[in-house]
């Protein structure tokens, strides 16, 4: 009996153990550059919102700029069923850009839904042209808060300790090293068209239901397996003791 209940416990030990390994961290708003977002240049990024909730929608979604890092250059695509907003703050050490002085620059950027937002179950992704990107760090940290149509406010604004994980991240764009040995990568604003307006990007979130789904499967089989010796090692013991 005592081994029974040893091998009940260790069974119990390793399921409590796998159904922690098997949860997965919530999604929550991303940006990712469209190729790469080099120090000294310019890059298009995506701003990925997820909608978390099965009762509301994301009818707004806010994305601040740091003012320790300007850019001085920030145009977003325009988006069917939003409407976009760009804030704009005074500078208190002058850019200089292409021979000019920029004595302000975008310090938020603020998308409102017109029609019925992100539902539940979808993404949407908002495009930013974003430039000169600063040489004298490695991220940006681009604080979020996002709305939904229940008057719930998500405010993605941690910024995690090294080896930490936070509860409610913010989006981070990763700076890799410039393309060429002048600091620049990728063509000035002046220098290409802003984008066109495209059909919404609003898309089902397969990708984490399927990446959901694969790990519970997964885990389901390695819990099935620890059953499987558990029982193999019970009955075995019972034979030996017989």
């Amino acid at each position: 009996m005592r081994t029974s209940a040893r091998l009940c416990t260790l069974v119990a030990a390793t399921a409590i153990g796998l159904m922690a390994v098997a949860a997965p961290a919530s999604a929550h708003v991303s940006v990712q550059p469209e190729g790469t977002a080099a120090r000294g240049g310019y890059a298009t990024v995506n701003v990925k919102v997820p909608n978390e909730r099965d009762n509301a929608s994301t009818v707004k979604v806010e994305m601040s700029l740091p003012t320790e890092h300007p850019l001085s250059s920030v145009m977003p695509q325009p988006v069917p069923g939003w409407e976009i907003e760009v804030t704009k703050a005074p500078l208190d050490k002058p850019l200089e850009v292409h021979g000019r002085k920029i004595t302000e620059a975008v310090s938020k950027v603020s998308w409102t839904a017109t029609g019925k937002g992100i539902e539940p179950g979808y993404f949407q992704k908002f495009p930013l042209s974003v430039g000169r990107l600063p040489e004298n760090t490695d991220q940006l940290v681009l604080k979020s808060v996002q709305t939904y149509s229940n008057k719930e406010v998500v405010r993605w604004i941690d910024v995690p300790e090294e080896g930490q994980e936070a509860e409610h991240p913010a989006p981070v764009l990763a700076l890799s090293a410039a393309d060429d040995g002048h600091g620049t990568a990728g063509p000035s604003p002046e220098a290409a068209p802003a984008p066109a307006a495209q059909d919404s990007d609003v898309k089902k979130a397969d990708g984490n239901g399927t990446d959901t789904t694969a790990r519970w499967l997964g885990i389901t089989g390695l819990l099935l397996g620890a059953l499987g010796i558990a029982a193999a090692l019970f009955t075995g013991r019972r034979r030996t003791d017989a």
